[in-house]
Order: C-alpha cells, then sequence, then structure tokens
C-alpha cells in the first residue's frame, strides 16, 4: 500500500509553503481522485507548473510554463515525462504578424511619398502666387524677353484673325449648301413641269438642264471650299494651338523661375548663420533647376516659332491659290477650269449620299 501511494504520488506537484517546508502528502483516495481528474481533463499549458527536482530531491520551488521562453511541453502524469508540443500556433503568429509589419510599413512609405508630393506643390504654388501678385502691382521683378513676347503676341493676334476667317468660310459653305440644294430641288421641279405642260416644254426644260449644271458645279466648288475649311482648322486649331501650348508651359516656367530667383536674392540678404547657409544652399540647387527648365521651354518655344510661320506661309500660299482658282472658275461659269483646280490639288468628290466614308477609307 505503501510503494502504491508512493509510485503515484511521485508524479505529483509538491507544494511548498513560504518558509520553504514541504506540505503534508493527501490520503490515497483524494490522490487517486486528482489522478483522474488530471488524466480526463488534461493539463492547460498556460497553467502548467514544472517541477524542480523529484521526490525525495532538493526542492527548489514551483516554475510556470508561461514564463519559460521556448517550446511548449507538456506533463505526463502517468511516466512522469515532459513531452514537447509543436509550436504551429507561434509560427503562424509570428509569419502574420511579420506580413502585418510589411505590409504597413509600405502603406506607410506610400503615405510618407504622398505628403511629400503634397508638400512640395503646396510650397511652390506659395511662391508662384506670391511672385504673380507682386508682378501685378508692381513689387516683383519680372524675367522679360522683348524679342520673343512679340513674336507670341503676334502669334495670338493671327490666331485670332485666322479664327475668324475659319468662321467666315464655314458660314459660306452653309449658305452655299442650302443653295446648291435648292438649285437642285428647282431643276428636279422644272423638269417635272416639262413633262406635264407640252405648251411649255422647251422652256421648262432649258431652265431644268441649267439648274442641273449649276448644281454640279456648286457640288464642285462646294468640295474645293470644304477642303479650304478643313486645312484652316487643322491650322487653327491643332498647329497653332500646340505652339500656344508650349508657350503657356513656357509662361509657367518663367513664373517659376521668378519665382524661386526672388526667394534666393530674399535669402542672400539676411544672416549668413549655418542654417540659413543650409537654406541658401539649398534655394541655389532649386534655382538652378529652375533655370534650365526656363531656357530649355525657351528654346522650345524659339524652335516651334519659326517651323510655324514657315508652315503657315506654305498652307495659306497652296490654300488662298485654290480658293480664288475656284470661285473665279465657279462664276464664270468654266466647268473645264473648276474641275482643273480640283485635279491640281488632289481634291476628290464624294459622290452623292455619301456622307460618311465607307470603312475602307477609314483604313
Amino acid at each position: 500500500m505503501t510503494d502504491s501511494i508512493m509510485s503515484k504520488a511521485a508524479t505529483m506537484e509538491i507544494p511548498i509553503n513560504s518558509n520553504g517546508d514541504t506540505g503534508t502528502l493527501p490520503e490515497d483516495d483524494s490522490l487517486e481522485q486528482d489522478l483522474q481528474q488530471v488524466m480526463v481533463s488534461g493539463p492547460n499549458l498556460n497553467e502548467t507548473s514544472i517541477v524542480s527536482g523529484g521526490y525525495g530531491g532538493a526542492a527548489e520551488g514551483i516554475i510556470p510554463t508561461s514564463s519559460i521562453k521556448g517550446p511548449a511541453v507538456r506533463y505526463n502524469a502517468e511516466f512522469n515525462k515532459r513531452i514537447p508540443v509543436q509550436g504551429l500556433g507561434s509560427n503562424m503568429h509570428h509569419s502574420s504578424s511579420s506580413s502585418s509589419m510589411m505590409a504597413e510599413e509600405a502603406t506607410r512609405g506610400v503615405a510618407v511619398e504622398k505628403l511629400e508630393t503634397v508638400k512640395k506643390w503646396g510650397l511652390n504654388t506659395y511662391k508662384c502666387t506670391k511672385q504673380m501678385i507682386s508682378e501685378r502691382f508692381g513689387r516683383g521683378s519680372r524675367t522679360v524677353d522683348l524679342e520673343l513676347e512679340a513674336q507670341i503676341e503676334v502669334l495670338r493676334d493671327t490666331k485670332r484673325k485666322y479664327e475668324n476667317v475659319l468662321r467666315l468660310a464655314r458660314a459660306l459653305t452653309n449658305h452655299f449648301y442650302n443653295m446648291v440644294q435648292t438649285q437642285h430641288a428647282l431643276g428636279d421641279t422644272f423638269a417635272d413641269l416639262s413633262q406635264k405642260s407640252p405648251e411649255l416644254r422647251d422652256e421648262f426644260g432649258y431652265n431644268a438642264e441649267t439648274q442641273k449644271l449649276l448644281c454640279k458645279n456648286g457640288e464642285t466648288l462646294l468640295g474645293a471650299i470644304n477642303f479650304f475649311v478643313s486645312s484652316i482648322n487643322t491650322l487653327v486649331n491643332k498647329t497653332m494651338e500646340d505652339t500656344l501650348m508650349t508657350i503657356k508651359m513656357y509662361e509657367n516656367a518663367r513664373l517659376e523661375f521668378d519665382a524661386y530667383r526672388s526667394d534666393l536674392e530674399e535669402l542672400s540678404l539676411g544672416p549668413r548663420d549655418a542654417v540659413a547657409m543650409a537654406r541658401i544652399d539649398a534655394a541655389q540647387q532649386q534655382y538652378q533647376v529652375q533655370k534650365d527648365k526656363y531656357e530649355r521651354l525657351r528654346s522650345d518655344v524659339i524652335i516651334k516659332l519659326k517651323f510655324l510661320e514657315e508652315n503657315k506661309v506654305k498652307v495659306m500660299h497652296k490654300q488662298l491659290l485654290l480658293f480664288h482658282n475656284a470661285i473665279s472658275a465657279y462664276f464664270a461659269g468654266n466647268q473645264e477650269q473648276l474641275e482643273q483646280t480640283l485635279k491640281q490639288f488632289n481634291i476628290k468628290l464624294r459622290p452623292p449620299g455619301a456622307d460618311k466614308p465607307s470603312w475602307l477609307e477609314e483604313q
């Protein structure tokens, strides 16, 4: 009986009081009940304690397993062994926490980058607005290229005049188109009346033939005018507009350049301590960047203005000659010269009713 109690008690924790003395062993019945409860329910790893030493040895104390770093263990009460438990939950928790930390770092980096972009944009906008207000009130200085600005003003004035020509040419096209349609309807009416009025057949027939001829020549002239309008529209709304967009970029670069130049001049007039010198160096670098941008866009504007002038002269020489020859031949009643004018400028007329090009023509 004593041996049985000793073998069972050897696997149990020996309670130690605050004075370091071992407590009294419970009776055999309570010991068996405790063992059965442990075997059925199993230990809680977070609350399991490891006994230092064995039965009859020097008792050092009870160490909670929650304070031990390393793999979890399970205490087998029957065989007095500690069975290691694989830490799958711990590894999964570690990997998920690492992934969340990496995602958080990436999000934080993007946020910082956007914040820096907004900060630079706000600072640049403030400086440019300050420079613009100073120029309008006559307090600030601005970089002036008199020759280039004169060319830009001439271009803007030319564009306004060409837009007026384009508007009038479109109006002429619409009115002339309506006249041609009226002549076509009148010619059909005359032809119908020549069949229904025997006594006036010849008179109605002559007028019907005349209106049909005028309608045919009018359609030929409409082809020439439409080509003229299309070419002027391309010159005004594409070629000139592209040059004006470059000019707008140049003017913005000029404003930024003057803003950073004024900022550098103000810093140069201030104190020369370490902090001020660092700010002056940074302002000098920004000033150089803006200066390079300004000079590059200025060169682009000069080149585009030159090419635009050459292209404008070439296009308008051809289109004005076309317009003059077509109008003169039409009102002179010279059908052969009118058709020759279209062939000279490679203008192909669409057949009646073909307002929209076919899919083969669009390829």
